[in-house]
């Protein structure tokens, strides 16, 4: 017999923070509690393709930076595959390739960044391919629900033209909040990623 539960009443939420980065990322908050950190190794000594380091600043509603953020970044390889047995490459990846990390933002600027590679094209549903993106979610206090959100490169103009995801945000001005400008320093090249909680600018985050 089903038994219906119609009284008990939802579980209150509670936004992420102050200190979520302790827990999951102690040690870029100055606690040494693991001998090796989960997360932090997104690429591996032994991925192919183009290095690359993408930086940027999580913002608020009047454009002051975030300082607490945790951001989880995940993302295919140079070749397309994810690190992942549901892959249709079954997951074929170099070795020590993780193709997930886990980043918070400096404390005084509110700078994050990760070292890793470029990603390849990977396919999509209907054999339609996606272009090159990084996936992210981020969480910090004041934020209930982590927010689902997608970063692809301003130097893959003509994948990006026919991506599908992309393709369904009607406005070109949003779409552009995903699109971040490749510059070049000392180190190699850099992809800015901005990324605006709210107000006039605010990124597409997506319902997942």
């Amino acid at each position: 017999m089903v038994q219906k539960l119609d009284y008990l009443k939802e579980t209150p939420s509670q936004t992420a923070g102050p200190y979520v980065h302790i827990g999951l990322a102690p040690g870029a908050a100055g606690f040494s509690i693991f001998e090796r950190e989960l997360g932090w190794d997104i690429a591996g000594p032994n991925a192919a393709g183009d290095r690359i380091r993408v930086e940027g600043i999580v913002r608020d509603a009047t454009g002051a930076p975030v300082k607490d953020v945790l951001l989880e970044i995940w993302q295919a390889n140079a070749a397309g595959r994810y690190a992942h047995p549901e892959d249709p490459s079954g997951g074929a990846v170099e070795e020590g390739f993780r193709g997930w990390g886990r980043v918070i933002s400096d404390f005084d600027t509110g700078l994050w960044s990760v070292e890793t590679v470029k990603p390849g094209p990977v396919p999509g549903r209907a054999g339609a391919l996606q272009a090159p993106h990084l996936n992210l979610w981020i969480v910090a206090r004041g934020i209930n629900i982590g927010l689902n959100t997608r970063m692809y490169f301003a130097d893959e103009a003509e994948a990006n033209e026919t991506d599908p995801v992309l393709r369904m945000i009607e406005q070109a001005h949003r779409r552009e909040t995903l699109i971040a400008p490749r510059e070049e320093s000392e180190t190699g090249p850099v992809y800015r990623f901005d990324i605006r909680l709210q107000g006039a600018d605010e990124t597409v985050f997506f319902d997942i």
